[in-house]
């Protein structure tokens, strides 16, 4: 019997499958090496292939739907709730083909490799910022330790690094010195890194016309903008607006019963780069209502009913649902008329 419905779970050097029949019984369980997985898929018949979307699953999804398959792609908490009893490589393979036929089960567009290219510009600009905030930290610590102060931000930094440089100034200790010196030269480079990688992602963002109608969206610039062209392939995946805020982590968390409804904080699911990058520009447009009350009232009116931790969060809400508008009927962002 030849199978049609395929579990593949994949790892970094071995790979373990898992078909069944049309009638669901079970006609292959095998292991495979990395070498030999496309050859073993080449002679399968064309069939459906389900994956956890995890490390290099992109990747294997575009190839093995070069060779005539049906992928796949589920959420690795989605497939979870199939896991019988203990976990391994067979019992994950048994539990992802079960998962995958699921009429009701959500799944993860696969990316193309375009995309997954300006998502490594990203990753690499969330890198390059925590190293900096490290070596910020480093340097204002270590010269903390010998009572050298200096005021929070970059010119503060800057005068601590000036004082590091200066062979004339006793409070620093020479080894401590060249040490400071190490971690200053490193923060240059880190800054010079960042400065590259955000001029690739500028350039990105404007050589799509979606990412260029995104960016005309209050708090939505070149590294958001761009960040949604890479990471929603399809925004038609979403049925609404309101789908695609909580897949990125913007809807409150229910613990419902019995017909009453309790909503609490965000849940703090999904995406959360781009949760990030939405809620600090709904914090930089809220500053900027404060200063323009005229302009954006019903942001002033909220701002008054709620913390402002919670108005961020429900502009940041608001963008995402303005975004899937935007990407889904190709038309420009409009400012909403004052009532």
């Amino acid at each position: 019997m030849q199978a049609v419905t395929i579990g593949l779970d994949i790892a970094k050097s071995v790979f373990q499958a898992h078909g069944v029949d049309s009638a669901g019984e079970v006609v292959l369980r095998r292991r495979l090496s990395r070498s030999r997985l496309l050859e073993f898929f080449e002679k399968q018949a064309r069939c459906l292939i389900g994956m956890e979307a995890c490390a290099s699953a992109h990747f294997w999804a575009r190839e093995l739907a070069r060779l005539g398959h049906t992928v796949r792609l589920i959420p690795p908490s989605y497939v979870k709730a199939y896991l019988k009893r203990q976990k391994n490589d067979a019992a994950d393979a048994e539990a992802i083909c079960e998962a995958v036929t699921r009429p009701s089960m959500r799944f993860v567009p696969v990316k193309s490799i375009e995309q997954q290219d300006i998502m490594v510009l990203h990753r690499t600009r969330s890198l390059l910022m925590r190293q900096r905030v490290q070596l910020s930290n480093a340097i204002r610590g270590h010269m903390g330790e010998f009572g050298v102060i200096a005021p929070i931000g970059r010119l503060g930094l800057e005068q601590l690094i000036a004082i590091a440089g200066d062979a004339d100034d006793a409070r620093i200790p020479g080894a401590a010195r060249a040490c400071l010196l190490m971690l200053a030269g490193q923060l240059r480079m880190v800054n010079r890194q960042v400065l590259e990688n955000d001029r690739r992602i500028i350039a990105a963002a404007r050589a799509s016309d979606v990412g260029r109608r995104l960016m005309e969206v209050p708090g939505v610039g070149p590294v958001l903008a761009s960040a949604f062209v890479a990471s929603v392939p399809d925004p038609w995946s979403f049925k609404s607006g309101r789908n695609l805020a909580a897949w990125i982590g913007l809807v409150p968390r229910q613990n419902s019963s019995g017909g009453k409804e309790r909503l609490g904080s965000i849940t703090k699911q999904g995406d959360r780069y781009l949760r990030k990058m939405l809620v600090v520009g709904a914090v930089a447009v809220l500053r900027y209502a404060q200063k323009n009350s005229a302009r954006r009232p019903w942001l002033v009116n909220l701002m008054a009913r709620r913390k402002p931790k919670v108005a961020a969060v429900a502009l940041a809400n608001k963008t995402a649902r303005t975004i899937w508008a935007i990407m889904t009927s190709g038309s420009r962002y409009r400012e909403p008329l004052a009532a």
